[in-house]
């Protein structure tokens, strides 16, 4: 093999570096790299060692580019969500065994949803994939106007064209909850609202809805709340002003309800015994031991699929796989926990069921003695031990 100059340190190889390696011509290593007819077995070998050695890897995007196709899905997602990041786990799952890529662009607090799109946009992504989104309708619809549009965690008032919907019952994981709770004994059960996030009104209506239907109107309370932890333990000590004191409460979800557990646990307020506490999404903050929370679980598998899928069947031209549509009002898989999916229709919905996930933080409601929680109370209690 002929001398060859080393390929200067952090300058990526090129298909020239690969040739000068190989001792061929340029053409012939793109046409190695392309596994097109042209090449010996020999030749063909000797090219892919040599871009081995220099550590060449073939442009995918660039090559997608020439074929005015870039295969890339873009995905705006909340930076500080682990529900988030476990749907980004299952996107990736499911767009690259279909051939195509996923880039990412982050909302923060010093970076909105705006800057989050342009920047997909930027990047030449076919189609967009929005987790919980909150920018206004107009701004989806503009969106949509110019590429695929898949929104998912957001019941969206009435269809926007162009907007693919996919998400879950809200109200019906609300309703789930309420009703473990009442199994449960309970009977004063506070909900910690989501303010404007989306699913909130939906998880606000789904607990009225409960709380009314077990004749528990009058003691139902809404507290202000949100998405974080903060949001959580501000709600949280309110809860312990109270008089009389809930005996449980649903949060919004998974990081409020962590936020709760924080201010209860220095407040050594013993959970469940004392306080049952339920999140929602399952992502994996609650599934970690010392945290062991009761939870309404996202499909996130079944989402990320419906997700992907709908944006690949824009682009492509198919029809979205699925059974009979949601409407805008509360549907089927809402009512009965069922699954249903959309059609390809403009905006209709992808509505997929919750599950409830039982874990360390719900039991029955005790009563507290002078001396402190009555003998024989049952599941073992956080708090003053944090013991999950």
């Amino acid at each position: 093999m002929p001398p060859t100059p080393a390929v200067p340190q952090g300058k990526r190889p090129t298909l020239a570096d690969v040739a000068a390696r190989a001792g061929v011509s340029t053409a012939l290593v793109s046409i190695v790299m392309r596994d097109a007819k042209g090449a010996g077995a020999a030749t063909r070998e000797r090219v892919l060692d040599a871009a081995r050695e220099i550590g060449y890897r073939p442009d995918a995007r660039a090559r997608l580019l020439r074929s005015h196709r870039s295969h890339l899905l873009g995905v705006q997602f909340g930076l500080q969500h682990p529900f988030h990041s476990d749907l980004l786990e299952g996107i990736y799952a499911v767009a690259e065994p279909a051939g195509y890529q996923i880039a990412l662009s982050a909302v923060s607090a010093g970076r909105g949803e705006q800057r989050a799109t342009d920047t997909l946009l930027a990047d030449r992504c076919e189609a967009l994939i929005l987790l919980g989104p909150q920018a206004p309708t107009a701004r989806l619809a503009e969106l949509a106007g110019q590429l695929p549009v898949v929104s998912v965690a957001r019941r969206l008032r009435g269809p926007v064209p162009g907007v693919e919907v996919v998400r879950t019952a809200d109200d019906e994981g609300a309703r789930q909850a309420v009703d473990h709770l009442v199994a449960l004994g309970h009977r004063d059960i506070a909900h910690i609202d989501g303010g404007r996030a989306p699913g909130a009104a939906d998880r606000r209506r789904g607990y009225r809805t409960a709380m009314n239907r077990h004749g528990l109107a009058d003691r139902a309370r809404i507290l202000p709340g949100g998405l974080t932890e903060e949001e959580g333990a501000t709600a949280a000590r309110a809860l312990l002003a109270a008089d009389p004191r809930p005996t449980a409460v649903l949060a919004f979800n998974d990081r409020c309800a962590t936020g709760v557990l924080d201010i209860l646990l220095r407040a050594r307020v013993s959970v469940p015994d004392e306080l049952s506490v339920i999140g929602f999404d399952d992502s994996h903050l609650a599934r970690l031991a010392h945290i062991n929370l009761t939870t309404v679980g996202q499909d996130i598998p079944r989402l990320a699929e419906l997700a992907v899928g709908r944006a690949i069947a824009r682009l492509e031209g198919a029809d979205t796989p699925g059974g009979e549509p949601s409407t805008a009002e509360p549907s089927a898989a809402e009512t009965s926990g069922g699954d249903t999916s959309g059609t390809d229709a403009p905006g209709e919905e992808a509505v997929v069921a919750p599950h409830l996930v039982v874990r360390g933080t719900t039991a029955a409601p005790v009563r507290l003695s002078p001396g402190g929680i009555t003998p024989g109370s049952g599941s073992g209690a956080r708090g003053a031990s944090a013991d999950g």
